[in-house]
C-alpha cells in the first residue's frame, strides 16, 4: 500500500491558509460574526464607559469595590476599545470585503458576457411556446422595447436564436448592499475612535461664555484616540435667548451667539437643527432652561451675586437648583470667615405661580409670575474635602450628618424684588430670572460615512428586492417552426405571464393557453 506523498511545509501552509479564508469569507461566517458583534456590544450598555462618563465608572468603583477591578481587566468599561470587540469588528471587516470581491470579478464578467445559448431541448425549461412564425425583424425590437441585452447566433444547419436576458441590477444592488454595511461599520469605527462631544449649559452674559476645553463642560466624552490637547480652540458667548410657548410648551428656540476663533470674532444665529459649523465641529442647540440670579448679604454686609443655572423637573419648566455661598459671614474685623457658618439654599423655580391655589408648581413654562421656594442651611457644606458634588443641591450626606443646619421647617416662597431673612440678619433677594440654552458639541467624523452608508443601503434595497434574473429565447428552425423559451435565475411567480406578454409582441396572432385547473396542471413544461 503505497502512501500519499506529504506536503512540504510551504504547500501545507498554504493549503491551511487557503482553508480558513474560504471559510471566512463565507456568508454564513459574516452572518455568525453580525451577531457576535451584537452579543458584544451588550456590555457596553450594561456597564458605565469611560469614554461617555468617567464619573459613572468611578461610581460603580465605589459601590462593587470587589468586582470592578475584575470587569477592568475584561475591558468592561472600555468594551468598544477592547481587543476583543475590535477583533470581532476587524473580521467582520474583512469577511464582508472578501465576500464582496470574488463576486464583483463574477459580476463584472457576467456583465461583459453575451447571454448564453439555448439549450438544444428548450421544451425543459420552465416557460415554453411553439408558434406559426415569427418576424425576426419584430422579435429584436419588441426585445429591445423591454430593455433585454440579445445576441444573435446563427448555426451551421440554418438554425437561428436570440438570446435576451435581463435583470443584472438585482446582483449590482446585492453588491451595493453589502458594500453599504462595510460603509457603516468604517463610519462607526471612525466615530468611535475618533469623536468627541460637550455639553454646556450657558447663561446669556459676557462673563458666563466658555471656551472649548473640557473644564468648561458640564459633561464630555472622549473617542478611544482623542486627547485634550487636540480639541480646536474657540470660544462661544451667549448674547441673546428667545424662547417662543404655544399650548404649554416650547414652539421655537433662538440664540445669538458670539464666537471667536483664533482672535477672529463673529457673530451667528443658532437655532434648532442649524448648527453652527467651527471647522467641522458643530454647536448645536439642544435644549433650554432658567437661570436664577441672586444675591446674599452675609451678617456683615458682604453682598455675593450669583447666576444659577436650575434644572428642570416637567415640561413646564418648574426647576431645581441650589445657592451656595461657602465664603459666607467673612469678619472684616479679624480677617477670617466665621467658622460652621457657611450658607446654601435648595430652591424650587416656578416661572408660572399662582397663590390663588394651594398648588406650588405651576402648569405655564413662560416667566409670568416666577417664584423661588427656599430652604436654608447654616453650617458646613463639605466643599473642601475635595470630593465631586452636584452644583444642583445642597449635599444631603452633610444634612443628615448634622454638618449642616436647617433653618426653616417650610419651604419660604419669595417673587422678584423680594428678600428671605435668615435669624442672623442675613439675606437672600431673588433678583431675576435669565434663560439659557443648553449647547452641544459635537465632531464626528464618522457621521458622513455612515449617512453614505445608509443612503446607499436605501437604494441598493430597491433593486434587490424588485428585480429579477430572467433568460428568454426564440429560435427558428430549419423545418420552418418557431420556439420561445424563458427561464428564471430567481424565484420569480410572474415569469409565465412575463414571457407570454413579451411573445404576444414578436408574434400578434399569438394566443396565450387558457389557465389550467389543478387537475389538469401537467407535469414539465407547456408547449
Amino acid at each position: 500500500m503505497r502512501r500519499s506523498p506529504r506536503k512540504s511545509p510551504l504547500k501545507a501552509t498554504r493549503s491551511f491558509g487557503r482553508r480558513w479564508w474560504h471559510q471566512l469569507t463565507s456568508m454564513r461566517t459574516a452572518l455568525l460574526l453580525l451577531l457576535a458583534l451584537a452579543l458584544a456590544a451588550i456590555p457596553g450598555s450594561t456597564f458605565p464607559q469611560r469614554s461617555i462618563s468617567p464619573p459613572d465608572v468611578d461610581a460603580y468603583y465605589a459601590d462593587h469595590p470587589s468586582l470592578a477591578p475584575f470587569l477592568d481587566r475584561l475591558w468592561a468599561f472600555d468594551v468598544y476599545t477592547s481587543p476583543w470587540f475590535s477583533a470581532i469588528y476587524l473580521l467582520l471587516m474583512i469577511s464582508l470585503i472578501g465576500c464582496i470581491i470574488p463576486r464583483l470579478g463574477v459580476h463584472l464578467k457576467a456583465l461583459r458576457a453575451a447571454p448564453p445559448d439555448a439549450p438544444r431541448r428548450m421544451e425543459i425549461l420552465p416557460y415554453h411556446r411553439r408558434l406559426d412564425g415569427a418576424n425576426e425583424t419584430r422579435a429584436r425590437a419588441a426585445l429591445k422595447q423591454h430593455r433585454f441585452r440579445t445576441v444573435r447566433r446563427e448555426s451551421d444547419d440554418g438554425t437561428v436564436t436570440l438570446a435576451a436576458e435581463k435583470g443584472y441590477l438585482r446582483e449590482s444592488g446585492n453588491l451595493l448592499f453589502h458594500t453599504s454595511i462595510i460603509f457603516i461599520l468604517i463610519g462607526v469605527a471612525a466615530g468611535s475612535l475618533f469623536s468627541w462631544y460637550g455639553n454646556r449649559i450657558l447663561s446669556e452674559g459676557e462673563d458666563q461664555a466658555f471656551c472649548n476645553n473640557l473644564q468648561q463642560y458640564d459633561e464630555y466624552g472622549l473617542g478611544a484616540y482623542v486627547s485634550e490637547t487636540s480639541l480646536p480652540r474657540f470660544c462661544v458667548q451667549l448674547d441673546d435667548f428667545d424662547a417662543e410657548f404655544s399650548g404649554g410648551g416650547p414652539t421655537d428656540f433662538d440664540a445669538d451667539v458670539t464666537y471667536t476663533v483664533d482672535g477672529t470674532e463673529d457673530t451667528y444665529d443658532l437655532r434648532v437643527n442649524h448648527p453652527l459649523n467651527i471647522d467641522g465641529t458643530n454647536v448645536f442647540l439642544i435644549g433650554h432652561g432658567y437661570t436664577a440670579v441672586a444675591t446674599y448679604t452675609d451678617r456683615y454686609g458682604n453682598a455675593q451675586t450669583v447666576h444659577q443655572p436650575f434644572l428642570s423637573m416637567d415640561a413646564a419648566l418648574n426647576s431645581e437648583g441650589a445657592f451656595k455661598f461657602p465664603d459666607a459671614n467673612f469678619n472684616p474685623e479679624t480677617g477670617e470667615v466665621d467658622a460652621d457658618a457657611e450658607v446654601g439654599f435648595d430652591a424650587v423655580l416656578v416661572p408660572t405661580y399662582d397663590d390663588s391655589t394651594a398648588m406650588l408648581l405651576g402648569s405655564d413654562p413662560e416667566l409670568n409670575n416666577p417664584v423661588l421656594a427656599l430652604t436654608a442651611y447654616r453650617g458646613d457644606l463639605g466643599m473642601g474635602d475635595g470630593l465631586p458634588e452636584s452644583v444642583y443641591s445642597v449635599n444631603a450626606d452633610q444634612i443628615a450628618s448634622g454638618d449642616l443646619e436647617v433653618l426653616n421647617d417650610e419651604a419660604e416662597v419669595i417673587g422678584v424684588g423680594d428678600s428671605m431673612e435668615l435669624d442672623d440678619g442675613s439675606t437672600l433677594t431673588f433678583d431675576g430670572v435669565e434663560q439659557y440654552a443648553v449647547l452641544q458639541v459635537r465632531y464626528d467624523p464618522g457621521g458622513p460615512i455612515v449617512l453614505a452608508g445608509a443612503v446607499i443601503l436605501i437604494g441598493a434595497l430597491l433593486p434587490t428586492l424588485t428585480v429579477r434574473r430572467r433568460r428568454y429565447w426564440i429560435r427558428w428552425n430549419p423545418d420552418g417552426t418557431v420556439e420561445t423559451a424563458g427561464l428564471n435565475r430567481n424565484d420569480y411567480d410572474g415569469l409565465e405571464e412575463e414571457c407570454d406578454g413579451i411573445t404576444a409582441d414578436i408574434a400578434p396572432d399569438y394566443r396565450p393557453p387558457e389557465p389550467r385547473t389543478d387537475s389538469e396542471e401537467p407535469i414539465g413544461s407547456t408547449s
